[in-house]
């Protein structure tokens, strides 16, 4: 069972400042959800795989094909703004 000085142990570290009343309160939410996890610990789960869902769930995607792309032309004709044979485009790390 979790007592008070717990809860202002836990509300300390969480940087929170609680009344008497809801120090007496959370006393009695905390205790009830580590019984709950006391409960849970009796489950046999030995047969049970591990999982991270509730269900089974999978990407759908497509496999990448490399395809060259020969009209540069109508690439560039479209960039904003070009310098050479490379796209321009605004600095993002170390810039003013």
């Amino acid at each position: 069972m979790i007592d008070r000085e717990q809860v202002r142990k836990v509300a300390h570290l969480a940087r929170l400042e609680l009344t008497p009343e809801q120090e007496e309160q959370f006393t009695t939410q905390m205790g009830s959800i580590l019984d709950y996890f006391d409960q849970l610990s009796e489950l046999d789960v030995s047969n049970v795989q591990p999982t991270t869902r509730a269900i089974d769930v999978s990407n759908v995607t497509r496999h990448d094909e490399l395809q060259p792309y020969t009209n540069r032309d109508a690439i560039f004709s479209i960039a904003p703004d070009q310098e050479g044979d490379f796209f321009k485009v605004p600095q993002i790390f170390g810039g003013e």
